[in-house]
């Protein structure tokens, strides 16, 4: 069954949804959260709630679904994912095959660039993501 999504209005509500989306692995759903989710809202509804599968997820979410469509709310996803709490902490904690994950969307990113962020945005953005 599809999850149904709203845009949270706290961090209460975004990790409900986030338990849900995580809990089926559900990629497009977790697609429609991020789409209709306030980048700039990003690190006050994660809160200290950042986990590695959340993490993935996410980036998963954005490759498959979102960053065809819209690269410049992918670049601002990750732009505002990397102030939230615990990133670091999550991203000292990616495995291999997980960085890998990472490069493959800021890869997408620059292929299907638009003019909301330039080659030099990205490129210090991926310094911040250890890349």
């Amino acid at each position: 069954e599809k999850l149904h999504i709203s845009e949270p209005s706290n961090a209460y509500d975004f990790g409900q949804i986030i338990n849900a989306v995580n809990t089926n692995k559900d990629k497009a759903a977790c697609a429609d959260l991020l789409t209709i989710t306030d980048p700039k809202k990003m690190p006050v509804l994660l809160s200290n709630k950042l986990e590695g599968e959340i993490f993935l997820i996410f980036i998963q979410s954005l490759e498959y679904y979102v960053v065809g469509k819209d690269p410049g709310l992918v670049y601002q996803h990750l732009f505002y994912l990397s102030k939230a709490e615990r990133f670091k902490v999550v991203l000292a904690l990616l495995s291999k095959n997980e960085k890998e994950q990472v490069q493959q969307l800021f890869d997408l990113l620059s292929e299907n660039r638009n003019n909301q962020y330039s080659l030099e945005d990205l490129e210090s953005l991926k310094k911040v993501y250890e890349l």
